[in-house]
């Protein structure tokens, strides 16, 4: 009876493992996993960072970070070595119009490259979007007053209230699209005029719906966004706990995972069927898979853009700072930055194990 018990239990086991999780192994490629500011100018991986967020790879083959509570965007380099871009260290409000290197933030939480080159940060509690352009390294308010609201649409970008924006991401034609989740929307800039106005949400939370119409239907909790290569949107909301596919050509919104429940079930099975744990991060593959970090449950779950099931690749479910190179034994700590690279790797910001990690295939 116990051999029978035993059969069962690891029959339960391994149809809950994803046979795609074995193809990868993890890495660390920044952090020591002490939090702390050290290290510039020699390896990442000797370094110590503070709560990495969201990363990204510029157009000149590095990748850069947002630390969150270390209030910096750092740079890791081809060649492995780490460096300062932006930011005093101290919280604030500041240096607009100087060096990036001396202007405060408050709290930075994503950042994406356009086609210029020039790198946009989104300064969370300062309610603002800021640009650095990379050619002087000089630092400006890109779209934001600094003060939390919701105003401005149809005007300046640069005369908008935010309400704690989050995510950011450059669409198919080039605009500015912003995941203002204080205020349950997305705004769009375009970039052509600078103007702002709604894309998507209501300003109150509420559900989405199935096949409902991008414009008029509400939003809850709008976290983290990306697009894929047929120029769909896809954003994860966090305290809806779903993730959903917006055809822009078609105006329709649909639903691609997520029961609305929080919790971390549903390995193997349908994406919809299964209940995420306050979702913060989302990037979409090459292939078209979707990139989830499921930052309550310490993990990075992915879509798969064939069958439309959701597979654990990393974390183990339960709060930790691993050192495994299995990522399925891997511990993780509230990961809120999941960016798929052009070379194959999905970068993560493992933010309170103050790692930079990445998971490549085999």
């Amino acid at each position: 009876m116990n051999r029978l018990k035993s059969l069962l239990f690891l029959s339960i086991l391994t149809s809950t493992v994803s046979p795609q999780a074995a193809e990868w192994t993890i890495e660390t490629v920044a952090g020591t996993g002490k939090q702390g500011f050290r290290g510039d100018g020699g390896p990442a991986i000797q370094a110590e960072i503070d709560n990495p967020f969201g990363i990204v790879r510029g157009p000149d083959g590095a990748h850069y970070f947002c630390e969150y509570t270390g209030q910096r965007i750092r740079k890791i380099s081809a060649d492995g070595t780490i460096s300062t871009i932006a930011g005093t260290g101290k919280e604030g409000y500041s240096g607009d119009g100087g060096p990036a290197l001396e202007a405060t933030f408050n709290k930075p939480h994503e950042l994406r490259f356009d086609a210029a080159g020039d790198l946009y940060i989104v300064d969370m509690v300062n309610h603002a979007v800021r640009k650095i352009e990379m050619k002087t390294g000089t630092i400006t308010t890109f779209a934001g007053t600094g003060k939390p609201g919701y105003s401005g649409d149809g005007g300046p970008a640069a005369k908008a209230q935010f309400k704690q924006p989050h995510s950011i991401q450059f669409g198919p034609g080039g605009d500015l699209y912003i995941c203002d989740i204080g205020n349950h929307a997305i705004r769009r800039i375009e970039m052509k005029t600078g103007t702002i106005s709604t894309f998507a949400g209501t300003g109150k939370a509420g559900n989405t719906p199935d096949g409902a119409p991008i414009a008029g239907t509400p939003l809850k909790g709008p976290r983290s966004l990306d697009f894929d290569k047929e120029g769909n949107l896809w954003l994860a909301t966090r305290d809806g706990n779903q993730v959903f596919k917006f055809d822009l050509k078609a105006g329709k919104i649909h639903h691609i995972a997520g029961t609305g429940k929080t919790g971390f079930t549903g390995h193997g099975g349908p994406a919809k069927e299964a209940d995420l744990s306050g979702p913060k991060g989302i990037s979409i593959d090459s292939s078209g898979n979707i990139w989830l970090a499921d930052c309550e449950s310490h993990s990075i779950r992915m879509i798969d853009a064939r069958n439309g099931r959701i597979e654990l690749i990393a974390g183990t479910g339960k709060k930790g700072n691993g050192t495994s190179t299995d990522p399925l034994q891997c511990e993780m700590a509230r990961p809120h930055g999941v960016y798929a690279d052009e070379d194959g790797g999905i970068y993560i910001g493992d933010s309170e194990s103050h790692k930079v990690r990445v998971l490549r295939k085999q």
